[in-house]
């Protein structure tokens, strides 16, 4: 999901940079594009994998949601340690890190493949990506904005949300394509994706510059302060529901989906459960593309609905073991799901000051990864009594009876006070 409103340094004044330094810092954002975009889309890679595993140990599905849901607790402990700290260690020093945590990570997916390890490689994966989404959303944001200080910024932002979601989208549909006819699919996927992480670590390294002036001293470290300034808690709370509604929906179909379409619907292709995940996180990606322009209020109806359908159509697909109408339940939902992201993001902005605005947005991020840990967690629990098609159903009900009360509930907020939009 999109990170794209955490708060940027100003960017230097024109008259400071030559022009081979903006030229630079121009190339310098389109690889780190590039290196984003592989770091996003690791995080997905084992997706269509998870059957696999199952069958090498033997562990039941939910042993699958816990694996899942060891990322999402790194992302929340990387976002908590480590998402605030290239303010003043430098962009480039935590990008370099955090891509050398992917890297071991990876290497861990090559060579181990014991329960244990699974959960321990993807809590480092979680843990760097965690420090990524807020560095590298900064970073991209200050290289264009030296490199083209005539342009407009929102380019950065858009390209960061499209490059964010877009690697989550890719992941999965690549390690189907990758692993569906060859061999080795434990662990031929990773060992591509080793080598483009030491490729993206060594083309930060080389060919991107550092944005931030780490002039004087280093002041003493703090973990990543999370607080909500009293006014505006009624906003953030709905806000923060609504985000972790649609974090959730994201969390089942990315640790489910190929459970599903294995065990219930007896079609086992990874490359199929790719493109399924794939439509899913896509539709979330492309749906803040074409309406993240329009009004707060008309992104939450829409966002809404949208959900609201895609969860009505998930009940029908699980309970029917219908493939046509899951998948189409899946993109509908998703697009719904980044719409609501979007808005829970714009109003954390909104309302807070800017003394306090990465501690808001701190806050409403550990809230959407506690939704895209704890549900699914639970649903993985569920599915050691019930089968799929029940559970599908009840986590439909329930998380669309969240989306109902907390998009419901900030509409009203946000049409009482129209300037916190």
């Amino acid at each position: 999901m999109s990170t794209t409103t955490f708060p940027t340094a100003p960017a230097a004044p024109r008259a400071r940079h030559s022009d081979a330094t903006r030229a630079r810092h121009r190339r310098g954002f389109w690889v780190l594009v590039g290196a984003f975009t592989v770091l996003m889309a690791f995080t997905t890679l084992p997706t269509p994998l998870y059957p696999l595993y199952q069958q090498l140990d033997g562990f039941p599905t939910v042993v699958i949601t816990l694996i899942f849901a060891a990322y999402g607790l790194g992302v929340m402990a990387g976002l908590y340690l480590a998402g605030h700290v290239s303010d003043y260690l430098g962009r480039r020093r935590v990008l370099l890190a955090a891509t050398a945590v992917e890297v071991v990570s990876a290497v861990m997916f090559v060579l181990l493949h014991d329960t244990g390890s699974l959960l321990i490689a993807r809590f480092l994966c979680g843990l760097g990506i965690g420090a990524v989404t807020a560095t590298a959303t900064a970073h991209l944001a200050e290289l264009h904005a030296i490199g083209r200080p005539d342009a407009d910024g929102r380019f950065a932002a858009i390209v960061a949300g499209a490059v964010n979601t877009g690697g989550l989208a890719l992941g999965p549909l690549v390690a189907g394509l990758l692993t569906q006819w060859l061999p080795h699919p434990l662990t031929l996927p990773y060992a591509v994706w080793i080598l483009l992480l030491v490729a993206a670590f060594a083309a930060l390294l080389l060919l991107v510059p550092e944005t931030v002036d780490r002039q004087g001293p280093t002041p003493a470290y703090r973990p990543q302060r999370v607080g909500v300034e009293p006014a505006v808690r009624p906003h953030f709370s709905a806000a923060a529901v609504a985000a972790a509604a649609a974090f959730s929906v994201l969390g089942v179909f990315t640790s489910l989906t190929a459970s599903f379409v294995g065990g219930t619907l007896g079609l086992h292709s990874r490359l199929l459960t790719g493109a399924l995940v794939f439509g899913v996180i896509g539709a979330s990606a492309l749906s803040q593309v074409v309406l993240g322009t329009r009004d707060v209020a008309d992104r939450l109806r829409v966002g809404m609905w949208a959900m609201s359908v895609g969860l009505g159509l998930v009940a029908v697909g699980a309970w029917s073991a219908s493939l046509p109408v899951f998948a189409l339940s899946g993109v509908v939902a998703g697009a719904g799901v980044g719409l609501v992201f979007n808005v829970a993001i714009t109003t954390a902005a909104a309302i807070s000051s800017a003394e306090h605005r990465g501690e808001t947005l701190a806050g409403m991020f550990l809230a959407a990864y506690a939704g895209i840990t704890v549900p699914v967690v639970a649903a993985g629990v569920a599915l050691t009594w019930f089968a799929a098609p029940v559970v599908l159903v009840v986590f439909a009900g329930t998380v669309l009876l969240a989306v109902l009360t907390s998009t419901t509930r900030l509409r009203r907020l946000l049409a009482k006070d129209p300037h916190t939009a």
